[in-house]
Protein backbone atom coordinates (compact mmCIF):
# COMPACT_ATOMS: atom_id res chain seq x y z
CA UNK A 1 0.00 0.00 0.00
CA UNK A 2 1.19 3.49 -0.91
CA UNK A 3 -0.20 6.73 0.53
CA UNK A 4 0.13 9.99 -1.36
CA UNK A 5 -0.40 13.41 0.22
CA UNK A 6 -0.39 16.59 -1.86
CA UNK A 7 0.25 20.11 -0.69
CA UNK A 8 1.00 23.53 -2.13
CA UNK A 9 -2.21 24.47 -3.89
CA UNK A 10 -3.82 27.87 -3.53
CA UNK A 11 -4.97 31.04 -5.23
CA UNK A 12 -2.62 32.90 -7.54
CA UNK A 13 -2.95 35.60 -10.15
CA UNK A 14 -2.41 34.87 -13.83
CA UNK A 15 1.29 34.87 -14.63
CA UNK A 16 2.20 33.74 -11.14
CA UNK A 17 3.78 30.54 -9.87
CA UNK A 18 3.01 27.71 -7.48
CA UNK A 19 4.85 24.58 -6.46
CA UNK A 20 2.93 21.44 -5.62
CA UNK A 21 4.41 18.64 -3.54
CA UNK A 22 3.38 15.01 -3.25
CA UNK A 23 4.83 12.95 -0.45
CA UNK A 24 4.68 9.18 -0.78
CA UNK A 25 4.74 6.84 2.21
CA UNK A 26 4.26 3.14 2.82
CA UNK A 27 5.53 0.59 0.31
CA UNK A 28 7.40 3.03 -1.92
CA UNK A 29 10.19 0.66 -2.98
CA UNK A 30 8.09 -0.72 -5.86
CA UNK A 31 7.08 2.63 -7.29
CA UNK A 32 8.19 3.03 -10.91
CA UNK A 33 6.44 6.22 -11.93
CA UNK A 34 4.68 9.17 -10.34
CA UNK A 35 2.92 12.13 -11.80
CA UNK A 36 0.14 14.68 -11.76
CA UNK A 37 -3.30 14.88 -13.30
CA UNK A 38 -5.90 17.60 -12.95
CA UNK A 39 -9.64 17.96 -13.15
CA UNK A 40 -11.42 21.22 -13.84
CA UNK A 41 -15.12 21.69 -13.01
CA UNK A 42 -17.30 19.92 -15.55
CA UNK A 43 -14.33 18.31 -17.29
CA UNK A 44 -12.68 14.92 -17.24
CA UNK A 45 -9.46 14.32 -15.37
CA UNK A 46 -6.46 14.90 -17.65
CA UNK A 47 -2.80 14.04 -17.59
CA UNK A 48 -0.39 16.85 -16.68
CA UNK A 49 3.09 15.42 -16.12
CA UNK A 50 4.94 12.28 -15.09
CA UNK A 51 8.40 11.20 -14.00
CA UNK A 52 9.92 7.75 -13.80
CA UNK A 53 11.27 6.82 -10.42
CA UNK A 54 14.63 5.40 -11.44
CA UNK A 55 15.51 6.78 -14.86
CA UNK A 56 14.10 10.27 -14.41
CA UNK A 57 12.29 10.28 -17.74
CA UNK A 58 9.65 13.00 -17.80
CA UNK A 59 6.54 13.64 -19.85
CA UNK A 60 4.21 16.61 -20.15
CA UNK A 61 0.85 17.45 -21.60
CA UNK A 62 1.09 19.89 -24.50
CA UNK A 63 -0.92 22.45 -22.53
CA UNK A 64 1.79 22.77 -19.87
CA UNK A 65 5.03 22.19 -21.79
CA UNK A 66 7.51 24.96 -21.18
CA UNK A 67 5.61 26.23 -18.14
CA UNK A 68 5.49 23.28 -15.72
CA UNK A 69 8.41 21.21 -14.47
CA UNK A 70 8.15 17.91 -12.65
CA UNK A 71 10.95 16.72 -10.41
CA UNK A 72 11.50 14.32 -7.56
CA UNK A 73 13.57 13.81 -4.43
CA UNK A 74 14.04 10.10 -3.91
CA UNK A 75 15.46 10.58 -0.42
CA UNK A 76 12.23 12.28 0.63
CA UNK A 77 9.94 10.13 -1.54
CA UNK A 78 8.49 13.37 -2.83
CA UNK A 79 7.52 14.59 -6.27
CA UNK A 80 7.17 18.26 -7.12
CA UNK A 81 5.34 20.17 -9.81
CA UNK A 82 6.69 23.66 -10.39
CA UNK A 83 4.05 25.67 -12.22
CA UNK A 84 5.07 28.96 -13.80
CA UNK A 85 3.24 31.43 -16.03
CA UNK A 86 -0.06 30.16 -14.72
CA UNK A 87 -3.20 30.80 -16.72
CA UNK A 88 -6.86 30.85 -15.63
CA UNK A 89 -7.36 27.65 -17.62
CA UNK A 90 -4.93 25.91 -15.27
CA UNK A 91 -7.55 26.19 -12.54
CA UNK A 92 -8.37 22.67 -11.37
CA UNK A 93 -7.96 20.14 -8.61
CA UNK A 94 -4.52 18.62 -9.05
CA UNK A 95 -4.08 14.98 -8.15
CA UNK A 96 -0.84 13.17 -7.54
CA UNK A 97 -0.65 9.57 -8.68
CA UNK A 98 1.82 6.75 -8.34
CA UNK A 99 2.14 3.33 -9.90
CA UNK A 100 3.94 0.37 -8.44
CA UNK A 101 4.94 -2.96 -9.96
CA UNK A 102 5.44 -5.99 -7.77
CA UNK A 103 7.75 -8.95 -8.36
CA UNK A 104 5.11 -10.75 -10.42
CA UNK A 105 4.72 -7.75 -12.74
CA UNK A 106 1.32 -6.75 -11.41
CA UNK A 107 0.84 -2.99 -11.39
CA UNK A 108 -1.25 -0.98 -8.93
CA UNK A 109 -2.18 2.67 -9.10
CA UNK A 110 -2.68 5.12 -6.24
CA UNK A 111 -4.13 8.62 -6.06
CA UNK A 112 -3.76 11.44 -3.61
CA UNK A 113 -6.71 13.39 -2.24
CA UNK A 114 -6.13 16.36 -4.54
CA UNK A 115 -5.19 19.99 -4.01
CA UNK A 116 -7.04 22.98 -5.43
CA UNK A 117 -5.24 25.41 -7.72
CA UNK A 118 -7.12 28.57 -8.66
CA UNK A 119 -5.69 31.11 -11.10
CA UNK A 120 -7.45 34.46 -11.24
CA UNK A 121 -7.40 36.67 -14.33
Amino acid sequence: QVELVESGGGLVQAGGSLRLSCAASGRTSNLYTMGWSRQAPGKEREFVASISWNVRNTGYADAVKGRFTISRDNAKNTVYLQMNSLKPEDTAVYYCYGRERDDSGTTTGYWGQGTQVTVSS
